[in-house]
């Protein structure tokens, strides 16, 4: 059975720094792409950062230079490191696997919801004073 359980939320002051973990197994071989989302209250589930097996790595616009993600291939692990958090950035934080999408004989990861069909259950983030 494949899961993705993620770990690491909780609640931090504006500024402050978390890191989340997201442990896979299951799987035969890992996936591709593998990427954090997150939900906030009302709204709708956002990509926030890829990174496909060898190491390429994109953010969305209002994370980028303050989140780091990474991989561990051998232990099947993916981490999100953030930095100068802001009380824009509580939600809850998915971590998603999938193949991507292949174009022109190469694969692309991207921060689609559709191209990701596995799922953790989540992890509240809550940056409040």
């Amino acid at each position: 059975e494949v899961q993705l359980v993620e770990s690491g939320g909780g609640l931090v002051q504006p500024g402050g720094s978390l890191t989340l973990s997201c442990a896979a197994s299951g799987f035969t071989n890992s996936r591709y792409c593998m990427a954090w989302f997150r939900q906030a209250p009302g709204k709708e589930r956002e990509g926030v950062a890829v990174v496909n097996r060898d190491g390429w790595a994109n953010y969305a616009p209002s994370v980028k230079d303050r989140f780091s993600i990474a991989r561990d291939n051998a232990e099947n692990t993916l981490y999100l490191e953030m930095n100068t958090l802001r009380p824009e950035d509580t939600a809850i934080y998915y971590c998603a696997a999938g193949e991507g999408r292949k174009m022109f004989n190469k694969r692309y990861c991207f921060l689609a919801f559709g191209d990701y069909n596995y799922w953790g259950q989540g992890t509240q983030v809550t940056v409040s004073s």
